[in-house]
């Protein structure tokens, strides 16, 4: 049997609207429109339907079991439709009730609480999933629709024609060494001092592993690894523990502060990471997505204030 052209869903959303307020006026107040609009569309909804639905007893219609059966059924149908169109935004990623975050660990000391606690005040109903990783290991998960924006060093690693780029703030590099160490009443330091000195670094695909190996390669050497670590409060353990020193972004300045200290690196050195957040382009209009570049431009105009 072939579906009537006439029967569509906002007739059946106006059936049931009036079949729930029991009359004319309240189903068109309810509707914002008119009586007889209301009264149109159930009239057209008969017609596709090819059967009568009520009972014409003057200004009042008076439903038939026909409308019971379609009430029923209608309900079920316009909800499994908005469900429909909810999970399929879902899986595009659009207007989704949790959001995926991805994130450099050593954000998570300032950035990103900042920029958590205001997406939520701008959609509250949000729930917000976090993960933490490697520029390489976060772009990989965005490219394979796992993660909604990351927040990463904006470098080679995520240059990709399929994602658009909002940078947040600049950071730079700092010689990471104990409060003990000789080197922590300096104002500068030149790292060729250090070279034969052993270092703790972060593994391959981190943003900070391949700025530090810049910096050694600045300053002529190579340098002593006794370990590599997956993330970076572990390295601060690491080099407030005495094992080794490291090069660092200022932003975790506030992790083990009574323990390590960050050393500026002489002007020849100076390297600066450039954060911001990185997302597809083919989500740009996702409201989730629109509410967190929002609020990132607001926290970029606020460092830049201070």
């Amino acid at each position: 049997m072939q579906i009537d052209d006439e029967l569509t869903l906002k007739k059946l959303q106006t059936f049931l609207v009036f079949m729930r307020a029991g009359n004319l006026s309240r189903a068109a107040a309810e509707l914002n429109t008119s009586n007889v609009s209301v009264h149109r569309a159930i009239h057209s909804l008969e017609s596709a339907l090819r059967c009568p639905l009520f009972r014409h007893e003057g200004r009042n219609l008076t439903p038939l079991e026909s409308a019971y059966v379609l009430e029923e059924k209608a309900q079920k149908l316009v909800q499994d439709v908005m469900d429909m169109v909810r999970l399929t935004r879902e899986a595009a990623g659009f207007s989704a009730e949790r959001f995926k975050l991805g994130a450099l660990y050593s954000l998570t000391v300032k950035t990103v609480p900042q920029l958590v606690m205001g997406l939520k005040l701008r959609r509250s109903e949000l729930n917000i999933d976090l993960t933490l990783g490697s520029n390489v290991d976060l772009l990989y998960r965005l490219k394979n629709l796992e993660l909604d924006a990351i927040l990463v060093s904006l470098d080679e690693s995520v240059s990709d024609p399929d994602c658009e780029q909002l940078p947040l703030f600049s950071d730079d590099i700092f010689l990471a060494v104990p409060t003990d160490s000789p080197f922590s009443e300096k104002t500068e330091v030149d790292l060729a001092d250090l070279a034969e000195s052993t270092f703790i670094t972060l593994t391959q695909g981190f943003a900070t592993h391949r700025d530090g190996a810049r910096v050694f390669q600045q300053a002529g050497f190579e340098p002593k690894v006794a370990m590599q670590v997956n993330d970076i409060f572990t390295l601060l353990s690491m080099v407030s523990s005495g094992v080794g020193y490291a090069l660092l972004p200022g932003r975790i300045a506030a992790v083990y502060e009574n323990r390590v200290k960050l050393i500026p690196l002489q002007a020849r050195y100076r390297l600066q990471q450039h954060i911001g957040v990185v997302f597809l382009k083919a989500r740009e209009r996702d409201p989730n997505l629109l509410a967190l570049l929002a609020e990132c431009r607001m926290y970029s105009l606020r460092q830049e204030q201070r």
